[in-house]
């Protein structure tokens, strides 16, 4: 006990030094003599890996501590981006951190700093682990699920040549799970989570290719319609690409059954004009 209560004390004491305190600002030296020291003798090794063993305060405190770390520099380099790509057993690790309900918050915590880190984004990106999102997300625990679509969102948006290599090499598996798992699944939340997340990925510059890809699809275009019912109302992005399928798939959109659907949907008519004059413009 009076050894875990010293630790504790450390953890405290490394958060004060790189966040100060309400009467003193961090001191900018102190913090770069930490950080070099912390990555140098694998500290922050030590405390991801001890973080089970930690109070719920300890916690707390070296998820800060870890996330800062990030950060800061060192000569005018950020050097826990090296530490990371040289040690990506603890991408791992914190990855895995979903599965636990205790660590999740934490590790997830931890895990959105480290990506900020394009090498250790594209990592995620290029590995399995990309795949076990579609499920955290749709985790029971509504704290840990959404924890989950926070990082899957930063893989997805932050790093944008990287995510619009990832996308077009991966379109076909990414984009079956995104339908079937997220854009389709049972739960409102998620879905309308999903709805957000893939108005912003494609209408992404960088991702106009894939955008026109996805829109072109009958399959993808049916989901759109189905999705517009219950988010027309406040999800102009969504509109934005109905519409522009809408213009790539003319004659698909002619049908009886488009015709249908759009009759059915409150307003759209209007919402469609202003929208269309913006989108030919």
């Amino acid at each position: 006990m009076a050894a875990t209560d010293e630790l504790n004390k450390h953890i405290r004491e490394l958060k004060l030094i790189l966040y100060g305190s309400s009467d003193s600002e961090p001191v900018a030296e102190a913090c770069a003599q930490l950080t070099q020291e912390f990555f140098k003798e694998n500290t922050l090794h030590l405390l991801i890996v001890s973080l089970p063993k930690l109070g719920l305060e300890a916690r707390r405190d070296a998820t800060q501590v870890v996330a800062n770390l990030q950060r800061q520099q060192v000569h005018s380099r950020i050097i826990a981006s090296a530490y990371m790509e040289a040690n990506l057993n603890l991408i791992d690790i914190l990855i895995s951190g979903y599965e636990d309900p205790d660590l999740a918050l934490h590790y997830g915590g931890m895990l959105r700093e480290c990506i900020r880190h394009q090498s250790i984004a594209r990592y995620v990106l290029e590995s399995e682990h990309i795949k076990k999102f579609f499920n955290y997300i749709q985790l029971p625990n509504f704290d840990i699920a959404a924890d989950a679509m926070a990082t899957f969102k930063e893989l997805l948006t932050r790093h944008k040549s990287t995510v619009a290599g990832f996308l077009s090499k991966n379109y076909d598996w990414f984009f079956q799970d995104f339908n079937s798992k997220l854009l389709e699944s049972d739960s409102y939340i998620t879905k309308r989570q999903a709805v957000k997340l893939l108005s912003q990925i494609l209408l992404d510059r960088s991702n106009s290719v894939v955008m026109v890809r996805y829109v072109n699809s009958k399959d993808n275009l049916r989901i759109l319609m189905n999705l517009l019912r219950l988010f027309a109302a406040n999800q102009i992005n969504l509109l934005k690409l109905f519409l522009y399928s809408l213009q790539i798939e003319a004659s698909f959109c002619d049908s009886w059954l488009t015709l249908r659907w759009i009759e059915k949907m409150s307003n759209l008519r209007k919402i469609r004009l202003r929208w269309s004059k913006k989108l030919l413009n």
